[in-house]
């Protein structure tokens, strides 16, 4: 029971066993973490033969709805030869789809994936001459992608490519959401009578969209019909097997699986069991529909499977050990697919086959109560002794969740693999509050793929791409020169060297923010439109409310809540170097600002006793000095202010403030010159609401009490990482000190910390001997990773991470 695992002293001291429960589970795990990433075509050959022959003939809804039939019925089925849940996207574990109505990948392209060092996607030469002979050819210039930018502006352009900011859609569909109960307590069926009925309310009278939403509305109905197909091949595929199986154990576990397939997803599941499979299946359905950004999320997984495991159990149905068997079995599943391989700047700011399925565990009720139960814990050793790169996974912990499910966790995160995360529920609650959700919404809601967060199954939250707030500094420091390139990216605001205060300064660099927010902004509107017209999303808007009572698409209105999140990366970076900027320059006047622009344009060169004085002598973000802080809650309030409330062209829809950054601080480093608060050209900047690198020098109770100066409730989201040494969670006193810590930031409205638990020795041994550190996970910026898949850079920017050796 989980009660052992709890309590054990010393679980750092422990050498590791092999991962898994079970020679089952073992090795379905061995084959999961052993499978290089494959490139598959078999979707793109799919889709580019149907539109060859449909196009033009149907609605887009339809051919939308039609083409995922297409690819449901024509599909390649895998049962792998041990699996209990089933389904894959491709035609075998790691078998990555490409989208080419999105980003269609040009040969060079094939060929760098095949054979890059990091995140390398194999593909055949005989399939790269298939691509190039039946995909290009039609899709080039009808592509999404194409389409994007044959129209952007020029100055959007150029500000893109100079790194101020990135943009999500400009290759693949909008992601990021996650799903709510309501496929436990209806199968695709039900939901066709649910069209049906909507449908007979249209008034083609007197609303003149109504034909328009008949035809949305039976799209919505044929993907029902599809993901049933798929259910049914399935099933029809394990009886095949079962004929030719010789082992009589694998025949009944064959049968079950048919059985299972041949009830989900047409009906809504009655056991443990199928309600896995049900949100499996579902799941294939959103990410083989379109590529969003990123993989679909089960939301509250524990909550929605535990009256179910409840159930079984007290029937005699389940064992906890057979209920932790078929979890495992979905988690390697996740695991089974990476993320579709990117391109251009975006393959630049996000190289990693994560694609951010995130398991919310624990949290509060629709009735605010608590939200852990015993799956809560089974899925906490399911984490443990599993150890793999995917699916993601948070814990929510509330005033109202108890110790032990905390201190269970914690003992999670000491094993060092950088699961789980930690949010708030009772401040994000009041973020969503704060952006129009109802309460009940807002307690069954939570975090998707990183740290923002949504009302789950009634929520288009779209993550558009990342700005590079200090980027958009040293580009007013240049009077809107961008120094690296040497190319205007912004707009005059005067020579830094005339103003005669730091909130002449300051001043310069809001107005050169508001024009790079405006442009984005612009910019995104015509993107969001592109998908709203020309790629609906019929089956993802079956399962988010309100898409079948509006007879809209959930790209086009159709959710009950449509939110638009623009990510601020950088905010300790930009802090920091206002800081060094107003010390220096304008009040110690210990150094002119002619100097300091030839000293960062210059990447400090002969100029190191001044960065030595920055770094020595700045007030920096994170170690609970005022001098600091207010500068950042003066940026984060003014990022605020620019964002916030803005509308998005939806009925009712918003833009809203989030603090994230995955690994997008390095790109964003990458582009930039040195900074002025001593950081040196082409090294990262720091990661979502986190400290610069070292900057924090008194300790994480300083750093949680300068971000809790940071009125969290007004974003979507906030992250910081934090990183200690691994003897200081030894014992289980230390756990609990570090459970207060976690506390006493939340109680001061932090919404989420992350940890590294991990010494620079391993670190460093790990990059000198990569083949013995294969399964080294670290935390990277609201996801996880192996070390050894990452860049230099970013092992490097995970090196020069603040150590910390006490509390």
């Amino acid at each position: 029971m989980f009660e052992e695992f709890n309590t054990i002293n010393d679980v750092t001291d422990q050498k590791p066993a092999r991962p898994g429960m079970n020679d089952r589970i073992r090795a379905l795990r061995e084959e999961s973490v052993s499978t290089p990433a494959t490139l598959s075509i078999e979707r793109a050959l799919i889709e580019t033969s149907f539109y060859k022959l449909n196009e033009g003939k149907y609605s887009i809804p339809m051919m939308r709805a039609m083409n995922f039939m297409e690819i449901c019925e024509k599909k390649q089925i895998y049962i792998g030869e041990q699996e209990l849940i089933v389904g894959e996207r491709g035609e075998k574990p790691k078998a990555v789809y490409t989208f080419p109505e999105l980003t269609c990948h040009s040969e060079e392209d094939l060929n760098v994936l095949n054979t890059r060092e990091k995140q390398r996607y194999l593909i055949s030469d005989e399939d790269i001459e298939a691509y190039q002979r039946e995909v290009i050819p039609y899709w080039t210039g009808r592509s999404q992608r194409d389409r994007i930018f044959s129209r952007v502006p020029g100055e959007w352009k150029v500000a893109y490519e100079s790194g101020l900011f990135t943009e999500f859609m400009e290759q693949r569909a909008p992601g990021h959401t996650c799903l709510d109960g309501k496929i436990y307590k209806k199968g695709m069926l039900d939901f066709k009578k649910e069209i049906e009925e909507s449908i007979g309310k249209l008034d083609y009278f007197n609303d003149p969209e109504a034909t328009d939403k008949e035809e949305q509305l039976r799209a919505m109905s044929l993907s029902c019909d599809a993901l049933i197909r798929l259910g049914e091949r399935h099933a029809e595929k394990a009886e095949e097997m079962a004929k030719q199986e010789k082992n009589p154990e694998r025949v009944q576990e064959l049968i079950r699986i048919a059985e299972v397939c041949r009830w989900v997803p047409a009906h809504a599941p009655r056991n443990f069991r199928e309600a896995i499979q049900m949100y499996w299946f579902v799941h294939l359905a959103v990410i083989t529909e379109l590529n969003g950004w990123d993989s679909f999320n089960p939301g509250h997984f524990d909550q929605h499977l535990a009256p179910f495991y409840e159930a079984d159990i007290k029937n005699g149905l389940l064992t906890r050990e057979e209920a932790k068997e078929l979890l495992c079995c979905f988690w390697i599943k996740v695991n089974n697919q990476p993320a579709p391989p990117k391109v251009g700047i975006t393959a630049n700011e996000s190289g990693t086959y994560n694609d951010f399925t995130n398991i919310n565990i624990g949290g509060v009720r629709a009735d605010g109560s608590d939200g852990v139960n015993e799956v809560s814990y089974i899925m906490l050793e399911v984490i443990e002794e599993l150890h793999i790169l995917q699916p993601g996974n948070s814990v929510h912990i509330s005033s109202v969740t108890p110790n032990r499910f905390l201190h269970a966790a914690i003992n999670v995160i000491r094993k060092g693999h950088g699961y789980p995360s930690l949010f708030n529920p009772d401040v994000y609650i009041q973020e969503m509050l704060r952006s129009g959700k109802s309460l009940q919404d807002a307690r069954e809601g939570g975090c998707s793929g990183c740290i923002e967060v949504g009302a789950f199954g009634k929520e288009a939250y779209l993550l558009t791409g990342y700005l590079n707030v200090p980027k958009i500094l040293e580009v007013t420091l240049f009077n809107g020169i961008d120094p690296v390139t040497g190319r205007k990216v912004g707009i005059e605001t005067g020579d830094p060297r005339h103003f005669t205060s730091y909130d002449k300064l300051y001043e310069a660099f809001y107005r050169q923010l508001e024009y790079i927010i405006n442009l984005k902004i612009k910019v995104n509107h015509y993107i969001d439109r592109m998908y709203a017209r020309y790629f609906p999303a019929t089956f993802l808007s079956v399962i988010t409310d309100d898409c079948i009572k509006k007879g809209r698409d959930y790209y086009n209105g159709g959710p009950r809540y449509n939110t638009t999140y623009i990510q601020c990366t950088g905010l300790g970076t930009i802090t920091d170097a206002l800081s060094s900027i107003k010390t220096h320059v304008y009040e110690n006047k210990s150094v002119s600002m002619d100097l300091m622009l030839h000293a960062i344009s210059d990447n400090f060169k002969g100029e190191e006793v001044l960065r030595q004085r920055i770094l020595n002598y700045t007030p920096f973000f994170g170690n609970d000095d005022n001098k600091a802080d207010d500068i950042a809650v003066r940026v984060y309030n003014d990022l605020f202010a620019l964002i916030d409330g803005r509308p998005n062209g939806k009925e009712g829809g918003k833009y809203h403030l989030n603090m994230l950054s995955t690994t997008c601080h390095n790109y964003f480093g990458n582009v930039m010159g040195a900074s002025a608060n001593g950081r040196l050209a082409g090294k990262a900047i720091s990661d979502g609401t986190s400290p610069s690198h070292g900057a924090d020098t008194q300790g994480p109770t300083a750093v949680i009490r300068s971000l809790g100066k940071l009125d969290q409730v007004k974003s979507g989201g906030t992250l910081l990482n934090l990183r200690f040494l691994p003897g200081l969670l030894r014992g289980d006193e230390n756990v609990a000190k570090l459970g207060s810590l976690i506390r006493s930031y939340f109680a001061l409205g932090g919404h989420h910390v992350q940890f590294n638990i991990v010494d620079n020795a391993t670190l460093l041994a790990a990059r000198k001997n990569p083949e013995d550190y294969r399964d080294l996970l670290v935390r990277v910026a609201g996801y996880s990773d192996y070390f050894n898949d990452l860049h230099e850079n970013l092992k490097q920017e995970i090196i020069d991470r603040t150590e910390n050796s006490a509390f």
